[in-house]
């Protein structure tokens, strides 16, 4: 496992190192085409540079608490939802993670989730409400094990360094544009300049647009490439986590047949989420610009494994099913000899609910997040008390029994 934590962490620093060459040169050609090739591109490349350099220490040491705050989590207890709490302890106990996540739920009816944090040891997984309300534990298990193997495989860090690199490219070079347009372009410029030094100049400034133009693609296809062999590889390590690949693949089914879209996703958080959550109707969920692979195809490998849960099982399952000899899994990983351990048995059957004792479930949920407080009246009716409410009882609406009110 060591040996894949290693080509994981070699292959995100390439790539950290591919985007910050992007965004350096284009730097340098921004800077030659306003102000000379000679100290321009020095200065374009300075100016890169700080700017890289103060958005990643910015990621390094509040990237994660951007993150959480943008997509409205907020950390909970184990009263709040204890199921969750249980099942995440279990998957950092399989994993062996020396620290508990932190545990996050977001109040929006779309279910999905994500992992973030800069370490193993700083790191927090984040639930919508809605996932909690459609899926069962087992379902759950799967998810949440996905999660823990971004932890333990080191995504976390690149998904949020790799997302800061993008977005100053993204920066720079709107910026760039913006200015060249509403300038009304660059022919004022070369007007005092002589003819040779003007078409040089003319042909640093045609190189800058066009760079500005594909350099923000580049490194999104850059990361996309990555981004779908990592997904692939925390499906593979969730399997190893819960012995049970179809809790993750029935909660894959269920969270791409959803219809609710998730608001506080955007192009820079979408990537950490299982499924990506831009997806609108309509439209597939994983195309060429997408950040992960099909879910159709996730889920077939899943349950192409024939109730086994290894490596090897997993890279034989994704060879059949894609039609490849390409590996997901490093050689070290394959080459070790398999001890085979029953697959666990379903803890949950998935039995449907109807849409009511959904939306109740979901409203339970996102009202314990707020510290509502609950109460059970002996006739059977649940009381749903808000936060700061002032009387020490109430009053059953059903029975008329007054009830005591434990402060939330």
């Amino acid at each position: 496992m060591w040996e894949l934590i290693k080509a994981n962490q070699r292959k995100s620093q390439i790539l950290f190192v591919m985007m910050g060459l992007c965004l350096i040169t284009l730097g340098y050609l921004i800077g030659s085409a306003y102000f000379g090739a000679a100290e321009g591109g020095l200065i374009g490349i300075l100016l890169a540079t700080i700017l890289w350099l103060a958005l990643s220490l910015v990621s390094y040491f509040a990237g994660s608490s951007i993150i959480l705050s943008v997509s409205n989590a907020k950390e909970v207890t184990p009263e709040v939802h204890s199921q969750l709490f249980n099942v995440v302890e279990e998957m950092k106990i399989a994993a062996g993670l020396s620290k508990m996540p932190k545990v996050y739920i977001i109040n929006a009816e779309a279910p999905n989730a994500f992992a973030t944090g800069n370490s193993p040891e700083n790191c927090a997984i984040a639930v919508t409400a809605g996932l909690l309300a459609k899926l069962n534990r087992d379902e759950l298990q799967g998810v949440v094990a996905h999660e823990v193997s971004h932890i333990t495989n080191r995504d976390i860090r690149f998904v949020t360094f790799a997302g800061v690199m993008i977005g100053a490219i993204v920066l720079i070079s709107d910026l760039f544009l913006r200015g060249f347009f509403y300038s009304g372009g660059s022919s004022k410029r070369y007007n005092n300049k002589s003819s040779g030094g003007g078409q040089a100049q003319l042909i640093i400034f045609v190189f800058a647009i066009l760079f500005a133009i594909l350099a923000p693609i580049l490194a999104r296809l850059l990361y996309f490439a990555i981004s779908r062999k990592r997904e692939y590889l925390a499906d593979a390590s969730a399997t190893r986590l819960t012995r049970y690949p179809e809790g993750l693949a029935s909660a894959l089914e269920k969270i791409s047949q959803s219809s609710e879209e998730l608001p506080t996703a955007n192009k820079v958080t979408a990537p950490m989420y299982i499924i990506n959550p831009l997806k609108r109707k309509g439209m597939k969920i994983s195309d060429l610009t997408s950040t992960h692979p099909p879910i159709s195809e996730r889920i077939r490998i899943l349950r192409s494994m024939a109730g086994n849960y290894n490596y090897q099982d997993y890279q034989k399952a994704y060879s059949n099913v894609k039609r490849t000899t390409a590996k997901i899994i490093p050689d070290s990983e394959l080459a070790k000899v398999i001890t085979h351990v029953p697959v666990a048995s379903a803890i949950t059957r998935s039995t449907p609910i109807s849409a009511k004792a959904h939306q109740r479930n979901l409203g339970d949920i996102m009202m314990a997040v707020n510290n509502y407080s609950f109460i059970k009246c002996d006739c059977g009716l649940k009381m749903k008390i808000p936060p700061g409410f002032a009387k020490k009882e109430v009053i059953c609406p059903k029975c008329g029994k007054m009830n005591h009110v434990i402060s939330s």
